[in-house]
Parts: C-alpha cells; structure tokens; sequence
C-alpha cells in the first residue's frame, strides 16, 4: 500500500544540529529550538485540516495485549480524528515483531472495539521509535501529508523528524493523562534527551532499525 511520497531531507536540522553543541545549556536551548520549529503545527482537532493519514506513534501495551493508559489516550485521539472525518486512515506505528508483545495488534484491537473499520486501519510493526516510525511512513506507505498522534510533549520532536524528512505533518496531542505528573514529568525530561538523537538520526540518514529480537 503506498500511502505516501519520498522527499528531501536537511534544511533547519543544521541549526538545531549547531544547538546541540553546547552541554546542558546546548540540551535546554535545542528543546526550545525544536519547539520553535514546530510551533503552528500542533493544533487542536478544530484546527486540524483534513489530512489522508493519522499517524499513531506506539507506546507500551500489557503482556495481555492491551494498551497502557498513555497508548489508549493516543488512540482514543486517533479515533476523534477518524469521527469526525478529518482522517481517511490510520497508520499504527510500533514494535509489531518483538515476541513478548505486539504494540500494534493492540492499537488495532482496541481501534476496532471504538467502532473504526479494519478497512481504514494500516499497521507497521517495525516502528521502534519515533525516527524509524515517521521515516517508515515516508519511505514504506508513500506518506507525504500526515497528522501525528502522541502525547503533547512528545509532539515537538516527532514533527521536527517529520519536517526533516519532508514530510507535511501536523500534530494534535494527548494531554488527558497529565494529572499521572510523574510519568509526565519523566516523559518531558526525555523529550530533552531524545531531541540529540533526533540531532543524530537526521544528520546521519540513519536507515530503520533491523529487528534484533
């Protein structure tokens, strides 16, 4: 299925790459630069354009196959979207191949008990972080134009990766499970890490991920 088109990488990453450079005050200022980047296009579902695809990043499901608290809110996100035809189909993204769980056969369980058709639902299970997730999207599924899903911090970084790699995308986030403050604040703190993996992913075209379980 070729839901999406290849396009050019670079272009603002060199900033945030020369950002990047400089210790803990380096680490603070990319995570402003990357919100920066990306401000305008984290909207509201009110705001949002039509788009073709939603694409749900994948987060941790239970050893029985359902979602975690942060996944379900995400996916609940997703099935608004999808409600109110603001999106044809949604493509869930996470580790599908790992054998002590399958991320996406729970995203998709769960999707189509909230009433969206099998039909409309695309799943990648060789998502394993965000990167490989929205490059997969580019490069597997032809993807060109694509609303992100996650939670609202996450949203900064996994946009900034989609803009690096050409990609037309919006983001509308999850903030339903804000009040679990640590598990928030804890993700929040990552964010500020994993924007220098973004810094290196992008700068080093790094191909996906092999699986290795």
């Amino acid at each position: 299925m070729n839901l999406l088109c290849r396009s050019g990488v670079r272009g603002p990453l060199a900033a945030l790459a020369a950002v990047a450079a400089g210790g803990l005050g380096g680490v603070l200022a990319l995570g402003l630069a990357v919100r920066l980047l990306t401000r305008g296009r984290i909207v509201t579902p009110d705001r949002l354009p039509p788009l073709p695809v939603a694409l749900v990043l994948g987060a941790e499901v239970y050893s029985d196959g359902r979602p975690s608290r942060f996944l379900r809110a995400r996916l609940d996100v997703a099935a608004d979207l999808y409600r109110r035809g603001l999106v044809g189909r949604v493509l869930l993204s996470g580790d599908g191949l790992s054998p002590f769980y399958d991320e996406t056969a729970g995203m998709r369980d769960y999707l189509l008990d909230a009433g969206v058709p099998a039909a409309h639902l695309v799943l990648d299970p060789a998502g394993f972080d965000t990167y490989d997730s929205c490059l997969r999207a580019r490069d597997v599924f032809g993807l060109r134009r694509v609303v992100v899903v996650s939670q609202a911090y996450h949203l900064p970084r996994a946009l900034a990766i989609c803009r690096a790699l050409g990609l037309d995308a919006w983001g509308v986030g999850d903030d339903s499970v804000r009040p679990h403050s640590r598990t928030w604040a804890h993700g929040v703190r990552r964010e500020l890490a994993a924007n220098l993996k973004l810094v290196w992913d992008v700068a080093t075209r790094r191909p996906p991920r092999a699986h290795t379980h």
